[in-house]
């Protein structure tokens, strides 16, 4: 069975301990609609969402607390401690792809047998369930496959709604993907990496997303992506170096020397140009 691994699902936007509507409402002035979305299995994170017309959304979160809030040696602070995104900067801080939420057609396995066969090293970890409760009580359920060969935030994570997506990803009534900003979807994900990691990052890239490259040059390498809604324009995942001192600085201020560092998003008219999210860069491409 063909499994498909280049869906882009959401993206992930960190900021401190405790901001979640905060965050919400700095979010609706840069033109968005923002929906409450519940806090995490564990009561670690909570978070809001954002929802596009092309079927990704944006997951705005933070941690309900920071790690000084749980004493130390106790199970609730090595919890916190051991998060995915515990040592994360604010800002654009992961992405996911759609899983398919199934134990049987494994996304992982799929995934590390392409990296053996490739030689890439791309290498996934089996899936783990999670969840969130709605704050109108719905328990939604999933399963999560994260790699284990980069920091998150470099390769997707993958997430398969065990529950109906619908609950996760509440685009409906269609009002609630319409935005001030016209912002309809993604545009583009762009990540950067330091040069010397550029073509090991982009092989395994290349396993996880399941097709080559559209175009490849010494500096930038792209991929082009699915959506769910299957959206005419296919959002671009973006692999470079830096260029620029604000780029340099991000990199080498980065947990890991890579990340996202911009998200591009599809706008009706002619809006374009580039703003700061609480913590991150925006683009706006007319469509």
């Amino acid at each position: 069975m063909t499994i498909n691994t280049s869906t882009l699902d959401h993206l992930v936007h960190l900021t401190p301990p405790g901001t979640v509507e905060k965050a919400s409402k700095q979010f609706e002035g840069l033109g968005f609609q923002v929906l409450p979305g519940g806090t995490h299995v564990g009561g670690l994170t909570a978070n809001a969402l954002v929802v596009l017309a092309d079927g990704v959304y944006l997951e705005l979160i933070s941690f309900t607390h920071p790690a000084s809030h749980y004493p130390p040696g106790t199970p609730e602070r090595k919890q916190r401690d051991g998060h995915s995104w515990s040592k994360k900067s604010p800002g654009w801080i992961d992405f996911a792809f759609l899983g398919n939420g199934s134990l049987t057609n494994s996304i992982s396995k799929a995934i590390n047998e392409r990296g053996r066969t490739e030689g890439s090293g791309a290498l996934y970890s089996s899936e783990e369930e999670g969840g969130r409760v709605r704050p109108d009580g719905q328990s939604l359920k999933w399963l999560i496959s994260a790699p284990q060969t980069l920091t998150r935030g470099t390769l997707p994570f993958f997430c398969g709604d065990v529950t109906p997506r619908g609950l996760r990803v509440p685009s409906e009534p269609p009002s609630n993907t319409e935005h001030p900003s016209t912002a309809t979807g993604i545009a583009f994900v762009r990540i950067l990496v330091e040069q010397a990691s550029l073509e090991v990052v982009s092989h395994q890239l290349t396993s996880v997303v399941g097709k080559k490259p559209i175009s490849s040059t010494a500096k930038v390498v792209t991929w082009e992506l699915d959506t769910v809604n299957h959206a005419r324009a296919h959002p671009q995942l973006l692999l470079g170096i830096p260029s620029g001192e604000d780029e340099v600085a991000f990199v080498e201020n980065s947990e890991s020397g890579a990340g996202i560092y911009e998200v591009g998003f599809r706008v009706k008219g002619s809006k374009t140009g580039s703003e700061s999210t609480p913590y991150g860069k925006i683009s706006w491409v007319p469509t």
